[in-house]
C-alpha cells in the first residue's frame, strides 16, 4: 500500500479580487523506495501540493492520507513532527547553530538526549557525504551543496520515511545538483525511503521512477 496518498485532493484560496482553484481533484499515491517526482510550470499547483502532503494545511476537499489516515484526523503540528520531513530549496539551516546542533534539533524535539542525538548526528552527516569536521562549523562556513547535504541530515533525523523535497537543486549548480539528487535517490532505493520532490529541472524528472505533471491545479500526465 502507498505510505501517502492524494484522494481528489482540491485546494481553493481567496485572493483580494477572487477565488482561486489551485488543485482541482488529484488523486496519486506514493510509495516507499522510489523517488517521485511533481512537475510542472509555475502556478500549476505544486507547491501548494506539496505543503498540503507537508501537513501545512488540510485540502478545501479530498484527503491526504498517511498510512492510511487522513490527516484531517491528525494533529497537524504532530503530524510534520512524527510523519513526514521537508527539505527546502533555500535550506533553512539555523545559522547560529553548528552543523551538528542543526542535526540534533529535531531529535531533542523529540526526547532524545543530547549525547545519543549527537552521536547520531555525526552518523547521518557521514551517510550524506560531508567529513567530520563539518559538525563544528556554522552555514554560513558551507557552501551551498553542503548546506543542502546538512538538510538532508537534519531531515534524516526526523526519523520518517516520507522525505519532501521542495526545488532541493534549485540552488545549486548542475554537479552540486547532480550530488543531491543522487543521495536522494540511494536513500529511496537503498533504504527505503519515499522521497517527492518538486523540480522545475527535466533531467532530475526523467531520473524519478515515477512522475506527476500538473497544469493548472489539474493532472495531466503520469509516468510510472
Amino acid at each position: 500500500m502507498d505510505i501517502l496518498q492524494l484522494r481528489d485532493v482540491r485546494y481553493t484560496y481567496q485572493t483580494q479580487y477572487q477565488k482561486v482553484e489551485a488543485l482541482k481533484g488529484i488523486t496519486h499515491g506514493f510509495d516507499t523506495g522510489r523517488v517521485h517526482a511533481i512537475v510542472g510550470k509555475s502556478g500549476s499547483g505544486k507547491t501548494t501540493l506539496l505543503s498540503l502532503m507537508a501537513g501545512l494545511d488540510l485540502p478545501t476537499e479530498g484527503e491526504v492520507l498517511c498510512g492510511g489516515v487522513s490527516t484531517a484526523q491528525m494533529k497537524l503540528e504532530q503530524y510534520r513532527r512524527e510523519k513526514v520531513a521537508v527539505i527546502y530549496q533555500s535550506f533553512r539551516l539555523f545559522p547560529l547553530l553548528t552543523v551538528a546542533e542543526n542535526v540534533m534539533y529535531p531529535m531533542e524535539l523529540r526526547g532524545m538526549k543530547a549525547k545519543e542525538a549527537k552521536g547520531r548526528a555525526a552518523q547521518l552527516v557521514e551517510q550524506v557525504g560531508l567529513p567530520a569536521e563539518a559538525l563544528d562549523r556554522y552555514p554560513t562556513m558551507l557552501s551551498g551543496g553542503e548546506q543542502q547535504r546538512v538538510a538532508i541530515a537534519r531531515a534524516l533525523g526526523m526519523d520518517t520515511k516520507i522525505l519532501l523535497a521542495d526545488e532541493p537543486t534549485g540552488n545549486l549548480d548542475t554537479a552540486n545538483g547532480e550530488n543531491i539528487f543522487s543521495i536522494l535517490q540511494g536513500l529511496a532505493h537503498e533504504s527505503g525511503y519515499c522521497v517527492v520532490l518538486v523540480t522545475h529541472d527535466q533531467g532530475l524528472a526523467e531520473r524519478a521512477d515515477r512522475v506527476l505533471e500538473l497544469r493548472d491545479g489539474v493532472a495531466v500526465g503520469e509516468r510510472g
